[in-house]
């Protein structure tokens, strides 16, 4: 696949390096030439430098061969415009990245009216990952598949958990709750486990099942916390905004606690049912005067990594059930993700991760169909849901007598809106769909199979 990008910022950079690493032909256009050189002596690309608004450069870029252009400058008119020159010079597909509010209500418009194939809203999307891990409040991620029907969560295991030293046929014999533990992650390892594996103290697991399954598992081992019902987020930009809309319309009561006076007044009149404070977040006098020890959760999404890792060990420390922190700089997440229970979501990761996402499913075979594909455990393994459009190879026989790859687990199947955790008894059929989670990556069906 011939990928052309428009942006190597934060983005740019990780989708450059996602799509590099998959093998795909990449072409990299960015204004500004120590950018630019940079990445070139980093990664196996070809980068030009100017505008992607520039025909000129367009053509340079072959633009007319591309599969896919990607428009992820910090400007999102300039992201439009590109994309609608590169599908006009013979893009087969342009995707944009577009963050402003106020063109949140015109997407769809945007879309079908300038031949765009996929318009992201990274603060959006964040806000969306963030108000599902808050329904899991044990969870420290949370997805979901079949449009709602199947569940996928991690957790951390502590050392007075009921599955410390338990193999995984124990725990399921014992529980006898229709959960699969489809991959864990020890120390730097990640593994897709078979019976046999046992679970140790610190272990990441990530568990599917469907939502009630799940929820009465999570009780059943003792580390389902109470339903989230008070949240206060640090920070009044736009992945606050649409997270506190998502929050308030499932019930929630939402507390802000932003710094911007002109933020604060724009909140009150787009958000009338939260409570907008004028203040310093990262004050923790502040945050005790506006009750931090009387809320379920605390999400830090201020603008500066350290002020949101700050605000997550103080919340910590107050005893707050569920900490969410946004942060961008891949040290401080891995640094975060081993010292801390809080949740961490990246932004870019997530806008990244949806694209290529979009770009597999493009590449996926007519047999099957790519709907959902989500990076698990730290990026280390991925879920992806497809559906079987036809009968194939995999429809003939027992999933026990078909050969796959290791390191692939079909992890649930969803057959006339019913969900159940396949054995090795289970025959596959036409119309399914099925989730699969693996360390490799795949774009078809077929390259499960050995």
């Amino acid at each position: 696949m011939r990928v052309v990008i428009v942006g190597g910022g934060k983005v740019g950079r990780r989708l450059v390096e996602d799509f590099n690493n998959e093998g795909e032909d990449v072409i990299l256009i960015e204004k500004k030439s120590d950018i630019c050189e940079r990445i070139q002596e980093t990664f196996d690309v070809m980068c030009i430098c100017g505008s992607g608004a520039d025909i000129e450069t367009l053509y340079e870029a072959d633009i007319k061969k591309s599969d896919l252009f990607i428009a992820v400058t910090d400007n999102d008119e300039l992201n439009a415009l590109c994309s609608v020159m590169a599908k006009r010079l013979g893009a087969e597909r342009c995707v944009a990245r577009v963050r402003k509010r106020e063109y949140f209500k015109q997407l769809d418009f945007m879309r079908n009216a300038l031949g765009i194939n996929l318009i992201v809203n990274p603060e959006f999307t964040t806000a969306g990952e963030i108000s599902r891990i808050l329904r899991f409040p044990a969870a420290i991620h949370a997805e979901t598949f079949a449009k709602g029907r199947i569940e996928l969560i991690a957790f951390n295991v502590s050392e007075d958990s009921a599955l410390c030293g338990k193999a995984i046929h124990e725990i399921y014999r014992k529980y006898k709750i229709k959960v699969l533990i489809c991959a864990v992650q020890r120390g730097g390892e990640v593994y897709i486990p078979n019976g046999d594996f046992v679970i140790e103290s610190g272990d990441t697991l990530s568990i599917t099942a469907s939502h009630s399954d799940l929820s009465h598992f999570m009780r059943e081992i003792g580390v389902m916390q109470k339903k989230v019902k008070t949240v206060m987020i640090i920070g009044g930009g736009r992945i606050s905004f649409y997270l506190a809309k998502l929050l308030l319309e499932s019930g929630m009561r939402v507390k802000i606690i932003e710094h911007n006076m002109d933020k604060c007044l724009s909140l009150s009149e787009h958000l009338p049912k939260a409570d907008i404070v004028y203040g310093d977040g990262t004050d923790w006098r502040v945050l005790e005067e506006e009750g931090i020890d009387r809320v379920d959760s605390v999400v830090a999404l201020t603008g500066i990594d350290e002020e949101n890792m700050i605000i997550s060990m103080y919340a910590k420390s107050r005893n707050v059930d569920k900490v969410i922190i946004k942060i961008n700089r891949e040290s401080f997440a891995g640094l975060m993700n081993k010292s801390s229970s809080s949740s961490i979501v990246t932004p870019k990761n997530i806008t990244a991760n949806l694209i290529i996402r979009y770009a597999r499913a493009m590449k996926s075979a007519q047999d099957t169909e790519m709907r959902t594909l989500y990076r698990i455990v730290n990026n280390r393994a991925e879920a992806v849901e497809f559906i079987i459009n036809k009968e194939s190879a995999l429809t003939e026989k027992p999933l026990s007598q078909i050969p796959m790859k290791k390191n692939v687990l079909i992890a649930a199947v969803l057959r006339n809106n019913k969900m159940f955790i396949p054995d090795g008894g289970c025959t596959l059929a036409a119309g399914d769909t099925i989730m699969i989670v693996t360390a490799e990556r795949i774009a078809t069906l077929s390259d499960i199979l050995e």
